[in-house]
């Protein structure tokens, strides 16, 4: 494991709400991080989709993340704001969430996120949201 894929790694550890969610790093590599959620009822909303919830913190964490591999040493980041679009019903059996990063200066960055949904039976996937977000980077306290 490189040192973007340990700091990245540690991080996401000590995340509880990606736990919570059952969703795993999947790749990690210069600008670009995945995260992956496998469905559950636990996730629905009352037809049976993921939740926006669900999705939008996915995606989230993806694009900070990907964010986090150009943070200056001595730095996380924090989520300034972002914007989500939801295309269609998260319907599948895992979700893939794509974030990558666009741009990154001295204190913020822009990256832009997509929620991929994987069905069996279907080759390749679709796209159900896709986000744009701005990235703080901040400095470890202590």
């Amino acid at each position: 494991m490189n040192e973007i894929q340990q700091r990245v790694a540690a991080s996401y550890g000590a995340q509880g709400l990606m736990q919570t969610l059952g969703a795993r790093l999947a790749l990690v590599a210069d600008g670009e991080v995945h995260i992956e959620l496998p469905f559950s009822t636990r996730l629905s909303q009352q037809h049976g989709y993921v939740h926006a919830g669900a999705v939008t913190s996915v995606v989230d964490s993806a694009c900070g993340y990907a964010a986090l591999t150009r943070a200056p040493a001595g730095h996380e980041v924090v989520t300034a704001e972002f914007k989500i679009n939801f295309l269609r019903p998260a319907l599948g059996e895992r979700f893939t969430a794509v974030g990558k990063l666009e741009n990154a200066g001295r204190q913020l960055a822009v990256c832009r996120g997509e929620v991929r949904a994987h069905a069996s039976g279907q080759s390749g996937y679709k796209v159900v949201a896709m986000m744009q977000a701005t990235m703080v980077y901040v400095a470890k306290p202590g």
